[in-house]
């Protein structure tokens, strides 16, 4: 408890400055003001360094016209190295915000709220796997048109530092890298391995371009781009990221560069001539051991300090504290660190989006990425956003913007589905199947103009004479059918099932969902989903299979408006697609889907898939932006791999 009010009182002499010095500040004659008392706290590592009342209202991306000096690093005997930006000290208060995990619609409203927060910066990955989902077709359209994200962004006032990859973790499928990059049988990702290095160049050709005309020279807003992510922890390649940094140079890119890397990691990923920052999640002396040994004449950037966590399927929704959030901000203040919040506003894994953790087994991560961020997912206001901007506004020499209205939030009626089809019923409006005469793997799939298959499920097919044991290797899970009877689940630890004696042939069939590629670690090489190697019986290899791709993307929807859907009558065991209306008034608004009585599957929108669900928790309510409602009547489709619900609810409030 005394930390606290030690912090209350340093917070009020800083309101004492405002009052006495931001006159003199606004009139341009005010001396540089020092706190001689600092931000004290228990248990503090550092001692608190002396600081100006920030006055940055003539460094904005509209009003800074002279563009010939970038954000540069300066070291002064008797001062402690700093950053500025054209000319004048700067101190970065940054806030990560990915544009491709919120709607469109609402990107303005989640820069307004981190402008009127007291962040001056925005920071974002770029992610390669949905800006190339095919090879050389490129889609920087809708959600993903990262050139008018940016531009937003320096018209609200915020500069902009861009994390372009080609890894980004980010804890998105594969970390962001095209799944058709793991066709090649020797692909090494994340070295200078030849295919690999290919496909960046390519990717980088057509990225770069469109990021060069942003930067601060060309007077745009990004004043620094990352080289590639946390390499550190990776380390596999010494030629890796020095080649990862020329390709930017020679595209283009002439802000400062910087890498980032956990704190143990740093010299492991640094690159020379690049500014090394650093990721944590709270404010220790020994954190910037490392980081020191590397570069002590060098200003401190935080790149990302965690304010929270994200959650994977089966285990705890992860909670930060706001105190000891806004505790290491004011440490970072003081000590004249540079930091980036990360996640200001975390937004959602839609669709196939999440990615997975690897330790031992494989999780998924849920389909919110919350993250217990300043901003919810739905991007309304928490403690730490009205602390953080309390301690801003008092360290500012300007006033702070108004805070914008929230996006009101709504409870719809029950949804009840009146029809259903199950899966098997709707092979026929799926493409043509794949015949092979061996199991093949999702991304090797001859489908997507040779792409292969990128996310969702594969059904595979064969006829089978004999029970006895079977084995397969399967990514992630599978449900095992005779025929439309379930006879059992595998995974990557559950390899083999018992199939009882049979009297004559039926059709073996194997459903494998992909639940998300890991976007961490070495594993990130082992990430084929589907069907790898082969599946026997009694240790003979089945042959002959028939394959389906079940993407399901919003053509398979419009095909499904032609099938013979059946009228619910009872409740359905096995894999089924689920169809009911949602009933909104004239002004759609925010609300989130409650599936409490549903096992496990995904759940669509006017064919926008909204993301996973699953009984297991800890989510149990998908965020369905108001955005996305139609006036009046909208289309709902769950897809339930095991046993139907009753009703579709809505509330107002999340349950994470």
């Amino acid at each position: 408890m005394g930390t606290p009010r030690r912090f209350s009182r340093c917070l009020s002499w800083k309101r004492i400055l405002c009052i006495c010095f931001v006159p003199l500040i606004l009139s341009g004659f005010a001396p540089r003001v020092k706190d001689k008392v600092g931000l004290i706290y228990a248990n503090a590592q550092l001692q608190p360094a002396p600081y100006s009342m920030f006055n940055w209202s003539h460094l904005t991306p509209l009003t800074l016209k002279d563009r010939s000096v970038g954000l540069e690093t300066e070291s002064r005997v008797g001062s402690k190295p700093y950053f500025t930006l054209g000319g004048h000290k700067f101190l970065i208060f940054g806030g990560s915000i990915h544009y491709f995990r919120v709607p469109r619609e609402y990107w303005r409203d989640r820069l307004l709220k981190l402008k009127a927060c007291g962040f001056n910066t925005l920071t974002t990955y770029v992610p390669w796997n949905l800006h190339e989902p095919e090879r050389g077709k490129f889609d920087f359209s809708g959600n993903l048109d990262l050139e008018a994200f940016v531009l937003m962004a320096a018209e609200i006032g915020l500069w902009v530092i861009l994390r372009p990859g080609p890894y980004i973790c980010s804890e998105i499928d594969l970390g962001g890298l095209p799944s058709w990059l793991l066709q090649d049988p020797k692909m090494i990702l994340r070295t200078t391995y030849k295919g690999f290095v290919e496909a960046v160049d390519k990717y980088f050709d057509y990225l770069i371009s469109r990021v060069v005309p942003l930067q601060y020279h060309r007077g745009g807003p990004v004043i620094a781009v990352q080289v590639e992510n946390e390499y550190g922890s990776f380390a596999k390649d010494k030629d890796y990221m020095p080649y990862v940094q020329k390709a930017l140079l020679e595209r283009g890119i002439v802000e400062l560069l910087m890498t980032s890397d956990d704190t143990e990691n740093v010299l492991k990923g640094h690159i020379k001539g690049v500014l090394a920052t650093i990721n944590m999640n709270t404010f220790e002396k020994s954190a910037f051991k490392q980081l020191s040994l590397l570069q002590s004449n060098k200003p401190i950037m935080i790149m990302e300090f965690w304010v929270g966590w994200f959650d994977t399927w089966g285990g705890e929704h992860m909670v930060g504290n706001p105190e000891d959030v806004v505790e290491t901000v004011s440490k970072f203040i003081t000590s004249e660190i540079s930091f980036n919040v990360y996640m200001f506003h975390g937004g959602t894994n839609f669709g196939f989006m999440n990615g997975a953790t690897y330790f031992g087994i494989h999780r998924a991560v849920v389909t919110s990425y919350d993250y217990d961020a300043v901003l919810t997912e739905a991007g309304d206001y928490t403690e730490k956003y009205f602390k953080l901007r309390r301690l801003f506004r008092s360290v500012l020499a300007v006033p702070l913007p108004p805070l914008p209205k929230l996006t009101p939030k709504a409870e719809y009626p029950s949804v009840k589905p009146s029809l259903y089809l199950p899966l098997w019923d709707v092979l026929q409006y799926l493409n043509e199947p794949v015949i092979s005469n061996t199991p093949v793997n999702m991304e090797n799939l001859p489908i997507n103009s040779g792409n292969g298959q990128s996310y969702g499920f594969v059904l595979y097919e064969t006829s089978i004479c004999s029970g006895g044991s079977l084995h397969a290797n399967v990514q992630d899970t599978a449900q095992v059918f005779l025929n439309e009877i379930s006879i059992g689940l595998l995974d990557d630890h559950t390899k083999k099932l018992n199939i009882a004696k049979i009297k004559k042939c039926q059709l073996l069939r194997i459903l494998v969902e992909n639940q998300g590629r890991v976007n961490f670690s070495w594993k990130i090489q082992d990430q084929r989903k589907g069907l790898t190697g082969s599946v026997t019986i009694n240790n003979v290899p089945l042959k002959g299979f028939v394959i389906y791709s079940l993407e399901m993307t919003m053509s398979f929807f419009e095909r499904l408006r032609f099938a013979p859907w059946r009228p619910v009558t009872e409740s359905y065991l096995g894999p089924a697609f689920y169809l009911g209306t949602l009933k909104v008034n004239s002004s759609p608004k925010d609300t989130f889907l409650s599936l409490l009585t549903w096992n496990s599957g995904f759940a669509f929108i006017n064919g926008r898939n909204l993301g996973r669900y699953s009984i297991i928790g800890p989510q149990e309510t998908l965020y369905l932006p108001g955005a996305w409602l139609h006036p009046e009547d909208n289309e709902i489709i769950l897809f339930e791999k095991r046993k139907s619900g009753s009703y579709i609810q809505t509330t107002n409030e999340p349950m994470l």
